[in-house]
């Protein structure tokens, strides 16, 4: 009996610990993020007196020049960039998890460009369907998941083998954009952007209807947190557990997909969200997924609006795509991440 709760003991109190230090981290990071939220609202080409144009919109005045720019420009960029991020860096979690593979992220597998490849399809078709660019992209990236599931599941290849192969998809996928950005020229509107990701110029009907799509799926992720934890553990020892392995993976990878797909049908290719953020956020959670998943929610949220605001604020009255800072924050953390894995196995 004093054996069991010696051996019970360490992980009893890891677990309180993390409980504990998730607690805190959450409200950190909401007061955190609602800095930024006001400090995005303020600055950009044009510096606005934040009260001044939230009174005038309550007022009902919205002619005044804060008021414009906050309710037409600032708002709906700003939620642009918190749904981007959160969408991301859960949809990160969520296909780590999947494939078991901590440098496996919605960019680098080809998730992204899935998505992007469906909407900018639907842009060319049909282009007054705007509404529809969520499922376009939602098609685009599960097909995308699909296809590197099944060769992850064919080859029984290790870790790195794997990010290869879904490195090698999204070029075929971002080959496909290209082609579809030569074939309709006219119809694909500031598709460089597209490609490299940003907000710029994101209004409320295209960031609306995305968002409803984010919010739902992050639900759906916070309620099955036990299965993904469950999962985690192994297929064999998953399955002694009472899991379905099979519905379960696929449930996480639609779930996956329409977060990645929702949040590029309006913010292009952001990159690297889905890789840095789970990492970090791990440090501080540990691997349980309740924690982790909402933790990530708000430092995806947290790392696109800052990246955004200093886009816009460092070379002002010019701007840089989101995408750019995006990647050069991504890029190096990616090769630091390799590099550290290859030391762990030598």
């Amino acid at each position: 009996m004093n054996i069991l709760q010696k051996s019970s003991t360490p992980k009893c109190s890891e677990h309180n610990f993390f409980r504990r230090h998730t607690f805190l981290t959450v409200c950190l990071l909401a007061a955190f993020l609602l800095l930024l939220l006001a400090l995005s609202l303020c600055f950009g080409s044009v510096k606005i007196d934040l009260w001044k144009g939230i009174g005038e919109l309550f007022a009902g005045d919205t002619d005044s020049a804060d008021a414009r720019i906050l309710l037409h420009l600032r708002l709906p960029r700003a939620l642009g960039a918190l749904f981007a991020g959160a969408a991301l860096a859960v949809a990160g979690v969520l296909i780590q998890g999947v494939l078991h593979n901590p440098m496996a992220a919605p960019n680098i597998i080809g998730v992204n460009s899935g998505a992007g490849l469906g909407a900018i399809l639907m842009i060319s078709v049909f282009p007054s369907a705007v509404s529809f660019l969520p499922l376009a992209a939602f098609c685009g990236a599960v097909g995308a998941c699909a296809c590197i599931y099944a060769l992850a599941k064919r080859t029984g290849a290790d870790r790195l083998t794997v990010t290869l192969v879904g490195i090698a998809v999204g070029a075929i996928l971002n080959a496909g954009i290209n082609t579809v950005k030569t074939l309709f020229p006219d119809s694909v509107y500031d598709a460089d952007a597209f490609m490299i990701g940003g907000l710029s110029g994101v209004t409320y009907s295209r960031v609306l209807p995305a968002g409803i799509l984010i919010c739902l799926a992050l639900i759906s992720a916070f309620l099955l947190a036990r299965d993904a934890d469950i999962l985690s553990l192994g297929d064999d020892t998953a399955k002694t557990l009472g899991l379905n392995v099979t519905r379960t993976r696929w449930i996480f990878l639609l779930l996956a997909s329409v977060l990645a797909g929702a949040a590029v049908s309006f913010a292009g290719l952001l990159g690297f969200v889905g890789l840095v953020v789970p990492h970090i956020c791990r440090r501080f959670t540990g691997q349980v997924h309740r924690h982790l998943l909402p933790v990530s929610a708000l430092g995806g949220g947290i790392l696109v609006l800052l990246c955004d605001l200093l886009c816009r604020i460092l070379f002002a009255p010019y701007e840089i795509p989101v995408g750019i800072l995006l990647s050069l924050v991504g890029g190096p953390f990616f090769i630091v991440l390799i590099l550290s894995g290859r030391k762990r196995r030598d």
